[in-house]
């Protein structure tokens, strides 16, 4: 695919205030391993090629196991997951899929029940801020890395 536009060039101070709440993001104590796992999940569902393969990488890179990484999109029916992590994903979906799902209450229950308020708050900020990215990548048509890896 061709690429539409460069986004940071386009509209410069706003890719910047996205750049900065992207760090306070990461910055803000979610646990890593659950960031990694709602990026790349989410990424997946808005089928962004430069985002799944870029949190492929960095979830490697932090240590992230390849298997659960290769079973994410079927992570209900896998064992790997653990009730923390299914709430997270649960609610990553519920998020990311607004106009479809209504964001359930039985989402809320779950992720409530193993997350606190403050935790979901956060949680609910990166998912918001993932899709932003998929957004932006997927709508300029952003160049895909995995190409400078082979």
């Amino acid at each position: 695919m061709e690429r539409r536009m460069n986004i940071a060039e386009a509209a410069p101070a706003l890719y910047g205030v996205v750049r900065d709440l992207d760090l306070a993001v990461r910055k803000s104590g979610l646990d890593p391993q659950l960031l990694h796992l709602l990026k790349l999940r989410a990424s997946q569902i808005n089928h962004c090629a430069y985002c799944v393969d870029l949190h492929v990488r960095e979830s490697l890179a932090d240590g992230v196991a390849p298997q659960k990484l290769h079973l994410l999109a079927v992570w209900r029916e896998s064992p790997l997951f653990d009730e923390r992590e299914r709430a997270v994903l649960e609610w990553t979906e519920s998020v990311t899929l607004a106009a479809e799902t209504g964001i359930p209450d039985e989402a809320w229950k779950k992720v409530r029940a193993v997350l606190s308020e403050a935790e979901i708050g956060r949680l609910t900020v990166a998912i918001g801020m993932i899709n932003l990215w998929n957004r932006i990548a997927v709508g300029s048509r952003m160049s895909h890395p995995v190409d400078a890896a082979q």
